[in-house]
C-alpha cells in the first residue's frame, strides 16, 4: 500500500489525482494518510463517463481474470475523456512465472503483442510501450529458473517480497533510477515488467 500512497503523490504534482481502493482497510490508510480515496473496483469504477484526463494502473490487469481484465479496460476507457491517456504498468514475460506469483496473486505475464491487442481491443491506440526492471532482469530470471530446478516451496516467494539488506537495495535503487532515464527516452528490448502509454480513440 506504500507504494500507492507514493503513486498518489507522484499524480498530485501534475493535478487533481483521486485514488480508487476495494479494500476498506486500504481506503481507511489512504484517508488517514490526506488522500483523495473512493471505494470501487476496477471493472466497476464509481465515476461518470469521460470524468479525466489521465488514468493509471499500475500492477492490477495481471491479477484480474480474463473476463475482469476486459471489463477494466473497457471501465478506463469509459472513465477517460476524449483524446485521454492511460498509462498501465504489467508484470512480463511467461518465463519469469515463479512460486512467487502465488502470492502476488498472479493470472498472467504479459508480452508487448498481447498489451498491445488488449489495449486496442479495448478502444486505445498504444503510443509507446516499453519493457522496464531490465537491470534487475538477469538476477531475476537466475532466481526463478534456479526455483523450478530445486523445486522450491511456495515460502521461496515470500524472500522476494522482502526488502533487501540497505546497501543492496541502495545499489538497486540507484540502477533503477538509471533505468528510469534511459525508458524515458528509449524503449527497452526486455525486463520484468512492461510500461505502455496509450489514447483513448
Amino acid at each position: 500500500f506504500r507504494r500507492v500512497l507514493f503513486r498518489s503523490d507522484w499524480l498530485n504534482a501534475y493535478g487533481w489525482a483521486v485514488g480508487v481502493e476495494l479494500s476498506p482497510t486500504g481506503l481507511a490508510i489512504g484517508r488517514r494518510h490526506g488522500r483523495r480515496m473512493v471505494r470501487g473496483s476496477v471493472d466497476a469504477l464509481p465515476v461518470p463517463d469521460a470524468s479525466f484526463d489521465v488514468v493509471t494502473s499500475f500492477d492490477v490487469l495481471y491479477a484480474l481474470d480474463d473476463t475482469t481484465e476486459r471489463a477494466a479496460l473497457r471501465e478506463m476507457h469509459r472513465a477517460l475523456a476524449p483524446g485521454g491517456v492511460l498509462l498501465v504498468n504489467v508484470a512480463a514475460l511467461d518465463i519469469l512465472t515463479g512460486r512467487h506469483s502465488a502470492l502476488a496473486h498472479e493470472r498472467r505475464r504479459y508480452t508487448r503483442a498481447r498489451l498491445r491487442a488488449r489495449l486496442e481491443d479495448a478502444g486505445f491506440d498504444v503510443m509507446r510501450m516499453s519493457y522496464t526492471n531490465a537491470v534487475t532482469l538477469p538476477l531475476t530470471l537466475a532466481v526463478r529458473l534456479a526455483q523450478r530446478w530445486r523445486g522450491a516451496s511456495d515460502a521461496a516467494g515470500e524472500t522476494e517480497m522482502t526488502v533487501p539488506p540497505a546497501p543492496v537495495n541502495a545499489a538497486l535503487a540507484a540502477l533503477l533510477g538509471l533505468e528510469s532515464w534511459v525508458v524515458g527516452r528509449w524503449s527497452l528490448p526486455a525486463g520484468s515488467s512492461l510500461l505502455a502509454v496509450a489514447r483513448k480513440r
